[in-house]
């Protein structure tokens, strides 16, 4: 890499590419894997969990007191009041990695004071590096990444992922997926929604949508989004995404077209601080949650200036329908 890292990027770089590596090497032989289900058609296996010790191992080796968030072991790791947060997960695409199909990723995250600062998303198949840091701007390995130039949704190859457990409300997603599909030229869902988020910073996406996501999902991706010149909000707009249960993303054109067409089916609830989705997920640590979120409003209207990415603490409702991916 020819340009200066910050430290604490390098480092979420290095517990990255620990992390790839094991995964790798689980893919040579996927049937002696053991595998766990978390709920109908939501797996882990021991190699989640291999790698997200690595990863904290390696992050809190650097960094002791900084605190944790994590898919496998939410927030029991590093200290729990830190200004510093790592947003972790292990292998987003589980599902696929089992099956042997090459979409997934490592994706790390950090965050401080509510404000998202690096973030790394490890495609270990392909040997990609995706990494932003704050007002540094986004890359692919060198490569500088910048959102698309398209201006029509018409024109546009939009991504989107799919509900798939128990309890996911499919027809309102299938009433989403019509619409999206018959406004734009191409819909695409490979399974790894970091990845994915990705391919719009990259260019690959002209936009992107998904319910159900949680913070380790989406935050790094959502950094490198916003360093690459697009938006990311919740379906009407809004820049409170992560724990909304809902997000799309795009170059700012077709940002604007994606929220006109998925506002009737957001499910925010608009009622001041305490605002949340319905179907929002349950806190990780039973009464507080990270809700990372784009500061500032990304409305249609006004999409020139990306927002920054903000992380704050709210009270998160019970679940009730949506489930996290």
């Amino acid at each position: 890499m020819s340009q200066a890292l910050h430290p604490m990027l390098n480092i979420a770089i290095k517990a990255a590419r620990t992390a790839g590596s094991i995964i790798n090497r689980a893919a040579l032989d996927l049937e002696v894997l053991k595998i766990g289900s978390k709920g109908p058609n939501d797996y882990v296996s021991e190699v989640d969990r291999a790698a997200e010790e690595a990863i904290i191992n390696t992050l809190l080796e650097a960094y002791p007191g900084h605190g944790i968030l994590a898919e496998e072991s939410g927030r029991t790791h590093g200290a729990k009041d830190s200004d510093y947060v790592w947003i972790i997960d292990p292998l987003d695409g589980t599902t696929n990695f089992l099956h042997g199909f090459p979409v997934y990723a490592v994706s790390i995250a950090l965050a401080f004071r509510g404000q998202l600062q690096q973030g790394v998303v490890y495609d270990p198949t392909r040997n990609d590096l995706f990494y932003a840091s704050k007002g540094r701007g986004a890359f692919l390995n060198d490569r500088r990444l910048r959102v698309s130039k398209r201006t029509r949704i018409s024109d546009s190859l939009i991504g989107t992922g799919f509900p798939f457990r128990k309890g996911d409300n499919f027809k309102r997603y299938v009433k989403m997926f019509e619409e999206v599909m018959q406004s734009c030229a191409g819909l695409r869902r490979p399974g790894a929604a970091a990845l994915d988020l990705c391919y719009v910073a990259a260019g690959y996406y002209d936009g992107f949508f998904e319910t159900g996501l949680n913070p380790w999902d989406a935050a790094a991706g959502a950094l490198m989004i916003t360093e690459a010149g697009g938006l990311v909000g919740n379906f009407t707009g809004d820049s409170d995404f992560l724990y909304q249960r809902e997000i799309v993303a795009g170059n700012p054109k077709v940002y604007g077209q994606m929220v006109q067409i998925l506002a009737p089916y957001t499910r925010v609830i608009k009622d001041g601080p305490g605002a949340h989705a319905e179907g929002s997920a349950p806190a990780d640590d039973a009464t507080q949650a990270l809700v990372v979120a784009a500061g500032g409003s990304a409305s249609p209207a006004a999409p020139a200036k990306p927002a920054a990415v903000r992380i704050r603490r709210t009270v998160a409702q019970p679940s009730s329908e949506d489930a996290p991916n």
